[in-house]
């Protein structure tokens, strides 16, 4: 019996191994969608 909870408990920690995922809640991705980039400013040629 021993034996069998031992095989169970080590196979149920191995299965664990490699698993991913957030550990947190991500925050609202929307509104960092839906922000304006800054401008962006292109250096105007001079013109002789």
């Amino acid at each position: 019996m021993c034996r069998i909870v031992a095989i169970l408990l080590l196979t149920l920690l191995l299965a664990g191994c490699g698993q991913k995922g957030d550990l947190y809640l991500p925050e609202d991705e929307d509104d960092n969608a839906r922000a304006d980039p800054a401008p962006v400013s292109v250096p105007q040629k001079e013109t002789a």
